[in-house]
């Protein structure tokens, strides 16, 4: 099918803004996302029109595709059939591992407002995926030390993956067009669990980024559940102190939350 036939479709049906629904309507997108599937046990959170789902179909040994809108469901359902496929119809992050068919990877397009859910999900089962991201995501995911974009995410993202660029996808691959262009990419997870706890200490840290590591803890105190007089006594002993944050590697500021951690601890 057409770029012109899937808009066609989709004039068809009610798009939700709430759900953040911006349908693919370029198949040599999908292809090149499904190529990454042969032979693998899949999951695809929010199918769509299922342009994705019939590529995946067609290499993947088994797919999963769970979609929250029923209407659309409905759709997928009369569309496309085939014996690898299974459709529920629920919202991705209520489905139980087991009924998504112990898969062992996801290949989606998922809504920009899941992303940062979503590479949760998959850090905390160690699953590999393709994923189609805001481009601005992406670049916040893979950006190094002492640039603009090193982030929270930077860090976690670095230390539980190894993440790759697979290709653009500009806005107009997408219908209604969204306001940003996309990136695909692969995620191989290296198979680190991380402490909640660290990560939300990473998280109030790298929230004063571009300070000295010292006046960060200060001013992250009560992030971090510390007093002031707690956060003071512990700024100069902690590692790092006179590095500014947004320049350390993933490594040292994990070190560093691990400290505050073990402070806390008392």
């Amino acid at each position: 099918m057409s770029a012109e036939d899937y808009k066609s479709i989709i004039r068809t049906i009610r798009v939700s803004k709430k759900l953040g629904q911006h349908f693919l309507i370029n198949e040599d997108v999908a292809r090149a996302e499904a190529r990454y599937a042969e032979g693998r046990r899949v999951v695809e959170m929010g199918p769509g029109l299922g342009i994705l789902t019939a590529q995946l179909c067609s290499v993947a040994k088994k797919v999963v595709a769970v979609e929250r809108d029923s209407a659309l469901y409905e759709m997928l359902s009369e569309r496309i059939d085939s014996q690898n496929l299974k459709l529920i119809n629920a919202d991705f992050f209520d489905v139980g591992f087991r009924d998504l068919g112990n898969p062992d990877m996801m290949v989606a397009n998922i809504p920009y407002n899941l992303s940062s859910k979503t590479i949760g999900w998959l850090a905390e089962r160690g699953m590999e995926a393709v994923l189609c991201l805001q481009k601005e995501f992406v670049e916040h995911m893979m950006a190094e030390p002492d640039t603009r974009s090193y982030s929270k995410l930077s860090v976690v993202a670095h230390l539980q993956f190894e993440v790759k660029h697979v290709m653009d996808v500009p806005l107009d691959n997408f219908y209604p067009v969204p306001n940003v262009d996309s990136v695909v990419v692969h995620i191989k997870p290296k198979k680190v669990l991380m402490d909640p706890a660290i990560i939300s200490i990473i998280g109030a840290l790298m929230s004063h980024k571009k300070k000295k590591v010292r006046n960060a803890v200060m001013d992250a105190a009560d992030s971090l559940g510390m007093s002031k007089d707690g956060a003071r006594s512990l700024s100069d002993s902690v590692p790092y102190s006179d590095a500014r944050l947004f320049k350390l590697e993933p490594e040292k500021i994990v070190e560093i939350a691990r400290g505050i951690r073990e402070f806390k601890r008392g």
